[in-house]
């Protein structure tokens, strides 16, 4: 019942059949509770023709959707393609729009969540766009619709953040369009997110180092409980071992009550010195031959920060790969520079 609901829904998206779609995009929503995860899983990859193949007013509505039944338990990769596939298309069209309206009414356009496509919208914005005034105010009002839908397609699935089409292009004009959409400050920051990805992590006191992969981190505090997690043992460094609820919750669990807040154990800084901000994401880390290095130093001050994920929906990794003894480490050690007595940046 679930996925014929699901194909009669994207059917009236495709045919633009307006009043069917918005009774059946309710059905669906009701029909969703309780269903087991294959079976949602059936309904979003027919929705997902519809995200591909409908106007951009209804694909958004089929994205949010998808995004809901995603959280709910089905597959993301099928219905995270055919958002990831359009979020260039509404990004630019939302962009030509607001370009449009500032260059004819000033100010910053209005917004769709307290505001509906009008008349007096459309005359603002028809004089300079002419015949793509239409898509373009389309593409704006869908933009809030799509950029929730791909928080939650980018943070479920690696699949889908591995294989974002145009990704250049769409980090671009993700950056541009962030001012106008508040959503899309997450989805240019898991953009960014690495999976898959080797370090290469010096510790200046030992001279030792370990290559970790990671996945799945969305920022530089959850890589440095991880890195504490896996280092911070009888064979590898000394020192206080971290609490495994913040290990825990930086993986992929809750951070359960009572949980006190996560103690820093370093001063992470890269081959040049210059301070890793916590603040910051790994791919901010440089890369030095095509390495990105994390230098492991004693921390010049207390820091703590809140445990678990900026991004709760997505499962990190970080495991050790290799360890490295000073002498193999030489190379680099002639590379690596005093830390900086203060950050820059």
């Amino acid at each position: 019942m679930f996925e014929q609901t699901c194909a009669e829904l994207t059917r009236a998206a495709i045919d633009r059949d307006e009043q069917a779609f918005g009774t059946l995009l309710h059905q669906v929503h009701q029909a969703a509770a309780g269903v087991p995860a294959a079976e949602l899983t059936a309904g979003v990859r027919l929705l997902a023709q519809g995200i591909a193949q409908a106007s951009l007013d209804q694909a958004a509505w089929l994205a949010v959707m998808s995004g809901a039944i995603v959280e709910n338990g089905a597959d993301a990769d099928a219905p995270g393609t055919a958002v990831m596939g359009r979020l260039l298309e509404v990004t630019t069209g939302a962009l030509t729009f607001a370009d449009a309206w500032a260059k004819a009414a000033g100010g910053e356009p209005p917004d769709p969540a307290e505001h509906q496509p009008s008349r007096e919208v459309w005359d603002v914005v028809r004089p300079g766009l002419g015949d793509g005034a239409g898509p373009a105010m389309e593409a704006w009002w869908s933009l809030p619709r799509f950029a929730l839908a791909a928080s939650t397609v980018l943070s479920v699935s690696p699949m889908v953040r591995a294989s974002v089409p145009d990704r250049e292009t769409l980090a671009a004009a993700v950056d541009r369009a962030e001012d106008h959409c508040g959503q899309l400050t997450y989805v240019r920051d898991l953009l960014r997110v690495l999976d898959g990805e080797r370090l290469l992590v010096l510790d200046r006191a030992s001279g030792r180092g370990w290559t970790v992969v990671i996945g799945g981190i969305g920022d530089n505090f959850q890589l440095h409980t991880l890195l504490a997690g896996e280092l911070i043992r009888p064979d590898r460094l000394p020192g206080q071992a971290p609490d495994p609820r913040w290990v825990a919750s930086s993986l992929d669990q809750d951070v359960p009550p009572g949980t006190p807040a996560v103690t820093g154990q370093w001063n992470l800084v890269d081959v040049d010195g210059e301070w890793i901000w916590n603040e910051g994401v790994p791919a901010d880390i440089p890369e030095v031959g095509g390495t990105r290095v994390v230098v492991l130093d004693p921390p010049p001050y207390e820091r703590s920060w809140n445990p678990g994920r900026r991004f709760p929906q997505m499962p990190a990794s970080l495991f050790v790969e290799a360890a490295h003894d000073p002498a193999s480490l030489q190379g680099w050690w002639q590379r690596v520079r005093p830390a900086t007595t203060r950050p820059t940046g």
